[in-house]
């Protein structure tokens, strides 16, 4: 099979992109150099010319998805940048402004940097995240970056160039010395950026030494990856394709499952021979794919949205997951919806689809005490209220416990809402008590260089 020609696009050679030309104005082009330098910008022809409806743009949703949106950003931080573009500023003080607007983007939400980061011998390991007991997060090193970088992407810090920003590891010997210590963690997940986008010879290196390291308290290898939405042929016609669905099969074969977590913000991402091609292959060699995607305004903000999404997921053998609620970084304020009108739309969307597709889990925040998810509005003892519960949790005992939060229409995060019948949430003294603690710890451990 004819192997596909790989291009990509960024800040500074978007505007060779032919569509780019013929449909937008140069209004909109200056736009999308504003906000790129400051979120992260990356696409690639496969989106651009099978994804994007450039006849729909700009309301076409994958365009909205991989071209920055002047919205993005607020005014402030939008004149500034373009005001120091108009005025031809020098590259090294507009580096520095575009930084200073950066850490007002919450760049890492939810406690990613202070309390996630585990140690072992004394050492930081940077590259590795363990936040819930069972699951343990891998960077590896050169995948953190994508074929395609999302416009919401709450791991935009990964791909600015700022280094004390990024989580990334080499050390494989490091992650199964921390894995042979703590045996209650039982699945790994390759992330990033995007695990997809390595060659194989650079993938086996982290995963074969994890398999031959016949570790009993492995059980399952995730891979989080948007490969199969940006880039199938990863999957199929890509010269190292069939090394890499080989792998895949070694890991089977070595008693370990294999779980890809694919990311699919919209059914049009779903409709290409490609993408199917690439899934018929990832399933022939015994990967189960799960596919998961925030809920995101001008994206994919209705119940059709979701529950055609899912009923094409299914069609092709695909697990729909997750349902995550835009996390509070980056553009936050251009895609979050808010909670209450999000359980509607995922409501709306369990109505639409039969039980084969009601596998999903949502909608659900990623947020520091663990993954809460609303359970909708209700009523208790006369006061309009809204059920939530933990999905997962820095305390496993807090899981599948309901609580209860006052009705608020406008709240688009956990931070906005206020208990419904006590002073404070049931985990929140506890979780101060576990926060403060990991904060001490990350005070005694020294840094392991990346």
């Amino acid at each position: 099979m004819k192997q596909e020609r790989y291009r990509t696009f960024g800040v500074n050679n978007f505007r060779k992109v032919p569509q780019v030309e013929e449909y937008l104005t140069e209004e909109q082009r200056f736009a999308i150099e504003v906000v790129g330098n400051v979120l992260p910008f990356k696409v690639n022809n496969y989106v651009i010319d099978q994804l994007i409806d450039w006849e729909n743009v700009p309301d076409d949703p994958i365009f909205i998805l991989t071209f920055p949106q002047k919205d993005m950003l607020s005014d402030e931080h939008f004149s500034k940048v373009a005001e120091a573009l108009k005025s031809e500023m020098p590259k090294k003080e507009l580096k520095e402004l575009v930084n200073d607007i950066r850490m007002d983007l919450n760049p890492h939400p939810a406690g990613q940097m202070e309390m996630n980061v585990p140690e072992i011998n004394g050492y930081k390991l940077t590259g590795i995240q363990h936040k819930y007991r069972e699951t343990m997060l891998f960077f590896p090193n050169q995948g953190q970056t994508c074929h395609a970088y999302c416009t919401f992407c709450f791991r935009w810090p990964q791909f600015v160039g700022i280094d004390e920003l990024k989580f990334a590891m080499k050390e494989t010997d490091l992650m199964i010395e921390y894995l042979k210590a703590h045996p209650e963690v039982t699945d790994v997940l390759f992330t990033g950026g995007d695990p997809m986008i390595m060659s194989t010879k650079r993938l086996e290196r982290y995963i074969l030494p994890l398999i031959e390291a016949d570790l009993p308290n492995l059980k399952t290898i995730r891979i989080g990856s948007k490969a199969l939405g940006y880039w199938p042929y990863r999957f199929t016609t890509d010269r190292d394709a069939q090394p890499l669905l080989d792998l895949f099969k070694k890991v089977e074969d070595a008693g370990v499952h294999l779980a890809f977590m694919g990311h699919f913000n919209h059914p049009n991402e779903l409709k290409t021979d490609a993408v199917k091609e690439a899934v018929k292959n990832l399933r022939e060699v015994g990967v189960q794919i799960r596919t998961q995607s925030p809920i995101m305004r001008n994206i994919n903000d209705s119940s059709d949205a979701w529950a055609e999404m899912w009923r094409k997921q299914v069609d092709l053998g695909m697990i729909p997951y997750y349902m995550f609620i835009a996390r509070d970084t980056g553009a936050q304020d251009y895609f979050a919806v808010p909670l209450v009108r999000t359980w509607e739309i995922f409501k709306g969307a369990y109505e639409k689809v039969s039980g084969i597709c009601r596998t999903v889990r949502g909608p659900s925040m990623s947020a520091e005490p663990g993954k809460v998810q609303i359970l909708g509005e209700t009523e208790v003892a006369g006061k309009r209220v809204l059920g939530l519960r933990f999905i997962q949790g820095r305390n496993h005992k807090w899981v599948h416990k309901p609580f209860f939060a006052e009705y608020d229409e406008d709240a688009v995060w956990l931070d906005d809402l206020k208990p419904a019948f006590e002073d404070q949430f049931f985990y929140e003294e506890e979780y101060e008590q576990i926060k403060n603690g990991k904060m001490e710890e990350a005070k005694e451990t020294e840094e392991v260089p990346a």
